[in-house]
């Protein structure tokens, strides 16, 4: 998320290749509407969230150098220019420890439901 919100920052049509837009079934109402939807019952749906930490910006921004996926292929579309001013943004806005670290959090939705009975 903090990619694509630097990303946009800078160039608003960057929000088309955004997975929270482009994949609106995973957030936790539509996760829970679609069980809903086949029937199931005591739907549930909540957040995993593991730590993630990186010894430092290079090792956060690294990944997005190798052009595999949605926002690794939009930042090594840009020219030296617009990828240095958006991994600058980046660097700018990530909280960053004072050991040089950065301690962020990746989210997973679990979602179940209980077949009813015939």
């Amino acid at each position: 998320m903090r990619f694509w919100d630097a990303a946009v920052a800078l160039d608003p049509a960057a929000s088309e290749l955004n997975e929270g837009r482009r994949f609106p079934l995973c957030r936790r109402e539509a996760l829970r509407s679609l069980l809903n939807d086949v029937g199931l019952e005591r739907t549930e749906v909540r957040a995993i969230d593991v730590p993630t930490v990186f010894k430092n910006f290079d090792d956060f921004w690294s990944p997005f150098l190798g052009g595999q996926g949605p926002a690794p292929g939009y930042c090594v579309s840009l020219s030296d220019d617009r990828r240095a001013h958006l991994k600058n943004h980046l660097q700018a806005t990530l909280p960053v420890a004072s050991d040089g670290t950065i301690h962020l959090k990746a989210r997973a939705l679990a979602a179940r439901g209980v077949k009813p009975a015939c």
